[in-house]
């Protein structure tokens, strides 16, 4: 037994392998590869491997740790700033285009009501794991497109919950006397909900402290495998959902300091198990009958592909999006999602279809994913509206090489980037706001447009040359995810960081740059020194204030840094009376 399992996952990643790097080579994407590759060497394929549903069942792990990342996203100033968007245009797309697409079910497959939903619902989901990376990838994440798509994506994501209980309410299965009543599972999820989040302040949060005080970066992987099973555990023994239990662990952590140490640490087990999910679903696709009805499979992925992209232009519209952009954003959100995969194998153990129906539509929302990468570049052409220069995304790849590079050219890095040009240093300019990069060519200054926290923008860029790579965008979520790379891929440049506050300080210490500078600490001292000048202090005195205080700062940074605790040496700093 020990020698088949052992061959067994051999082929499994051989073939995961071989077929993303073939379709990533051609621009696929690595879900469609390792779909692909489970469905051939599946017991409908090869037969090199099989047992598909029970490999389905581990690997939605992946499945629980892609939503503890959705949620470690959820931070609250984020949700604030999307929030028109996340819950305006997100859950109006849901709702329109699932009930649309449950009415196409029905009237174009004869299924039952209950049927057409538990299959419609899923399939109003985009793809985040194709989606997503791509505006990363190119960019555009931080655009006003980029972050409605995001917005979008991001409702899908805990749609995907409600979705869950709906198809479970629709259930034609027998009960499971061990199943609490419905009443009970409502009280069950408000106080497991409650207790997580309570178990997130009071025990993960001084854990991850501890953690930090020790330096060990394994602890970082230990605590947040243990909260993502842990909160899946407890749902599931609860009769709930594991997803959503996943989801409120991201949630609770999602304002930690270490949200990026947990973040990069759990990422990788995230991407092993998630391609391990799509491998499985692509072995127990039903080729055979696929094959018999490839008229429907490829008819019902047009009409998906049709009426999400009409949809979403049209509410994209409504929400005041202009109709080159609205239409990008059509097309860019118009394939199927991987989150049915898992919606039609609950609707299967519902009974709310047969397998050949979970199979049938399976290979649709494949197949819509398959169009994904040509969409992609449809909607590149309509993502800027047409009142914007035509040359706004010229790319770093047409820069000249400089000695130093400036990422984001807000307030801050205009006044670097001029006192570096002062003195006859040659500089290339990289910000990812469209706005900003059209503004300042009015100024006659050429920023090229891409986020230059990625190694590939920043190798266009000439950074490989470069002596000063400098980032100064007012981003508090550069961390070490992002720093670490740059710092490994171009040692000859000394590298400068914008820090937002001391926290972000205190998560880059461990890196050998050559500056941190937090944005406003030098323009408070000066106001600091000019108010004690003003009201008749001198000059010696003032610097005195500004030495004494620097030195408290300094001394306290050290502390916190070496302790990982914010309140360290708090007692140094004076208090106003009142």
């Amino acid at each position: 037994m020990h020698e088949s399992l052992l061959i067994e996952a051999v082929v499994l990643l051989g073939a995961g392998l071989v077929m993303v790097m073939l379709f990533r080579r051609f621009g696929l994407g690595a879900v469609l590869g390792y779909l692909v590759a489970g469905a051939i060497i599946g017991p409908h394929g090869l037969g090199l491997a099989g047992g598909g549903e029970s490999k389905l069942a581990i690997a939605e792990i992946g499945i629980a740790l892609l939503l503890f990342l959705v949620g470690l996203e959820l931070n609250p100033a984020r949700l604030w700033h999307l929030k028109r968007d996340i819950f305006g245009l997100g859950l109006i797309q849901v709702l329109i285009c699932g009930l649309a697409l449950s009415a196409a079910v029905a009237l174009f497959a004869g299924f039952t009501w209950g049927a057409a939903f538990a299959l419609g619902l899923p399939l109003a989901l985009s793809s985040t794991a194709q989606v997503l990376p791509s505006l990363k990838s190119s960019g555009r994440i931080n655009t006003p497109f980029g972050e409605r798509a995001f917005s979008i994506l991001l409702f899908q994501d805990l749609a995907i919950v409600p979705m869950i209980t709906i198809i479970a309410a629709l259930s034609r299965a027998p009960a499971d006397p061990a199943t609490p009543p419905g009443y009970m599972l409502a009280l069950y999820t408000i106080l497991a909900v409650g207790g997580l989040v309570a178990a997130g302040r009071f025990v993960i949060a001084p854990i991850l402290r501890v953690a930090g005080r020790m330096g060990e970066r394994e602890l970082f992987v230990v605590v947040g495998l243990f909260t993502v099973l842990g909160a899946a555990a407890l749902m599931e023994a609860l009769h709930l959902s594991t997803a959503l239990g996943a989801f409120v662990a991201g949630v609770m952590l999602a304002d930690s300091p270490y949200r990026h140490e947990i973040e990069s640490d759990v990422e990788p087990f995230r991407s092993i198990l998630l391609g391990l999910f799509f491998l499985a679903v692509g072995m127990v696709l039903d080729i055979p009958a696929i094959l018999q009805n490839p008229g429907f499979v490829f008819g019902m992925a047009a009409l998906l592909i049709g009426i999400k992209t009409g949809i979403i232009w049209g509410i994209a519209r409504a929400f005041g999006v202009g109709g080159r952009q609205a239409l990008g954003l059509g097309l860019l959100l118009s394939q199927g999602g991987e989150f049915g995969f898992v919606l039609f194998a609950q609707a299967q153990g519902a009974m709310l279809i047969e397998p050949e129906a979970a199979s049938l539509f399976s290979a649709i929302v494949t197949l819509s994913m398959a169009t994904t990468p040509f969409l992609l570049m449809i909607a590149r052409r309509f993502e800027f509206s047409q009142d914007v220069p035509g040359d706004l995304h010229e790319g770093p790849e047409h820069a000249s090489q400089a000695k130093a590079i400036i990422v984001g050219f807000g307030r801050f890095g205009q006044t670097v980037a001029q006192i570096l040009m002062g003195r006859g240093l040659s500089v290339t300019l990289i910000d990812v706001k469209p706005a900003q990069i059209e503004r300042s060519g009015t100024y006659g200054s050429k920023v090229y447009y891409g986020d230059g926290r990625r190694i590939d923008i920043l190798r266009k860029a000439g950074a490989e040359d470069a002596k000063l790579i400098l980032f100064c965008t007012d981003d508090a979520e550069i961390g070490p995810a992002q720093i670490g790379p740059v710092l490994e891929a171009f040692p000859q440049a000394a590298v400068m960081v914008r820090a937002y506050d001391r926290r972000q300080v205190i998560s880059l210490s461990e890196f050998d740059l050559a500056g941190v500078v937090r944005e406003v600490q030098e323009s408070a001292i000066r106001m600091g020194g000019e108010a004690l000048s003003h009201i008749g202090f001198s000059d010696d005195e003032v610097i005195e204030a500004e030495k004494d205080y620097r030195g408290r700062d300094r001394a306290r940074l050290e502390a916190q840094i070496a302790s990982g605790d914010l309140h360290a040496l708090k007692e140094i700093y004076f208090r106003s009376k009142g």
